[in-house]
């Protein structure tokens, strides 16, 4: 007979979590310059939160209000408001920032096979039709594939950013 599976409670999740309130890490960055759609937005706040990442959004007017909607845990969370995507990639990539882009590209890495993050990396998400803009391609240290076996072309934003988000905290 195997023995019985016991579940955490909630107090034991907790304590074996971060002792502190979150501010930001800084080691991940979970990066949608060019978001379409606000339910993305909140998805991926909370995987931010899970991993210990922070999220990178456009001041957008409806940005706001699609995290406020999409942050389950009604607690603060690490959001940094970007301007002008390509400056602030170059600078992230100036300061010695990896940048990571989730893409087809023929030189992409399987997401099997990307390492956990061992420095400060940018984690781009490209726009939910169009992909990331060319010029921002020249900006990437290089670009992660998510294989697909089905018949679409790619996975949600926000499912796609969660699972590579999982992989870069050596989560998965």
């Amino acid at each position: 007979m195997s023995p019985a599976i016991r579940t955490r409670t909630p107090r034991e999740i907790r304590s074996a979590r971060r002792p502190s309130r979150h501010r930001c890490w800084g080691h991940l960055v979970a990066a949608t310059l060019w978001p379409m759609h606000d339910a993305n937005l909140g998805t991926l706040l909370r995987t931010c939160d899970a991993v210990g990442a922070c999220l990178a959004a456009p001041p957008y007017h409806w940005v706001d209000a699609a995290l406020a909607r999409g942050n389950t845990l009604r607690k603060p969370a690490c959001v940094h408001r970007v301007g002008d995507p390509l400056a602030w990639l170059a600078g992230e990539r100036a300061a010695g920032t990896q940048v990571l882009g989730v893409e087809l590209a023929d030189e992409a890495v399987r997401l099997a096979d990307l390492p956990a993050a061992r420095r400060r990396t940018v984690m781009v998400l490209g726009h939910e039709a169009t992909g990331i803009p060319p010029e921002a391609l020249d900006l990437l240290d290089g670009v992660v594939e998510i294989p697909m076996i089905g018949n679409g072309s790619s996975l949600n934003v926000a499912v796609a950013g969660s699972l590579v988000l999982y992989k870069l905290a050596g989560l998965l």
